[in-house]
């Protein structure tokens, strides 16, 4: 593949070309292309189209909802329920499981979706993105929920986009991880990123803080490290980034090392955490994964959780291999008690120990 010369459909018909079985999943993922053109204009457009502000509504969750939460989400239906690939989908701003209308083609693929991350921000121009995830069922009967629940290790593509200066859709098909960039005047997506890989090691860290005195005590320990910098263990200072874009803060890891962490807190009993396994935290653990890090829930493989319900969350440490690593060995010392709280006196002697 060469890169300012492939556009994504190129993409997808090369890498699946010599299977019959998956063509559906290239029209799939062209159908998602032309989705986030869409929901781009819109963004683009913001307050001169009247897209900005609050729809006067709750999600699901339980979340205020953007005018652009529920125009996204409309548009990523409207494209996708009719090209006769899918048998159902999964949105974070739908109750239920959509299924296909009685009089469009079905197929045997799963889509699930947020279809605008970090939509907080769009009142302030600042950037925010789409996440997908795609399964396969073994037929095309109509989708039930219990199609969904199945572990992240069973997606056949993952992605997301993300509106910033430039838009871009970043993919894996379980062959690396790419990332392509829309030409505007073409209005195609061009491979600009080929085979991402994240460094190993980093000294940045993407967490927010406003959460700590919720945080467990393995987290605690992570960032008063980080925090210290130099002076500490880790023996070098850390940068700190928060965006509240889980979209933005990914991919800047893809593309420069870091940690990003949305763990485990005691604010609420009935929510471990923020984010949703099926359309946010499995999606970009593959993504990860495929670009060489680590995806963690802090006590195991993201990617190895059984999910159950559609709307489930998760903790989610992701990034450079060695820092997640990390994070899960503090997580093991503190479930079997040899943790050591910050501030001990043994604690500087345990951590090198820990090296």
């Amino acid at each position: 593949m060469r890169t300012g010369r492939t556009t994504l459909g190129k993409f997808v018909i090369e890498q699946l070309g010599g299977e019959p079985e998956r063509s559906d999943l290239g029209a799939l993922l062209i159908d998602i292309a032309a989705a986030v053109k869409a929901i781009s204009v819109m963004l683009a457009r913001g307050e001169l189209g009247g897209f900005l502000g609050s729809a006067d509504a709750e999600n699901v969750q339980g979340e205020i909802q953007k005018k652009l939460d529920i125009l996204s989400n409309d548009v990523v239906i409207a494209q996708c329920e009719w090209g006769g690939q899918l048998a159902g989908m999964v949105s974070e701003e739908l109750e239920m499981v959509y299924q296909i209308p009685s009089g469009n083609p079905r197929g045997r693929y799963l889509l699930m979706f947020d279809p605008l991350d970090g939509s907080s921000n769009v009142d302030f121009n600042v950037s925010v993105g789409t996440i997908f995830s795609v399964l396969a069922k073994e037929d095309n009967s109509p989708a039930v929920t219990e199609d969904f629940l199945k572990p992240g290790l069973t997606q056949v593509a993952a992605g997301y986009a993300i509106y910033g200066p430039s838009t871009m859709i970043v993919l894996t098909i379980g062959r690396g991880t790419q990332g392509f960039t829309l030409d505007r005047e073409g209005g195609n997506f061009i491979l600009t990123h080929p085979s991402i890989q994240i460094p190993r090691q980093t000294s940045e860290y993407s967490i927010n803080t406003s959460n700590s005195r919720f945080w467990e005590p393995p987290v605690s320990r992570y960032i008063s490290e980080c925090k210290a910098g130099a002076s500490s263990v880790r023996g070098r200072d850390f940068n700190m980034r928060w965006v509240a874009s889980m979209v933005a803060e990914v991919h800047r890891i893809l593309l420069r090392g870091g940690i990003f962490m949305y763990p485990r807190d005691t604010r609420d009993p009935s929510k471990p955490s923020k984010l949703r396994l099926l359309y946010e935290a499995n999606p970009m653990a593959m993504i990860i994964e495929q670009a060489g890090g680590m995806a963690s829930t802090g006590r195991g493989r993201i990617l190895e959780v059984q999910p159950q319900s559609i709307h489930e969350r998760s903790p989610v440490v992701l990034g450079s291999v060695e820092e997640v690593d990390r994070v899960e060995r503090y997580h093991a010392d503190y479930d079997s008690g040899t943790d050591v709280p910050f501030g001990s006196p043994l604690f500087a002697q345990r951590s090198l120990y820990l090296e």
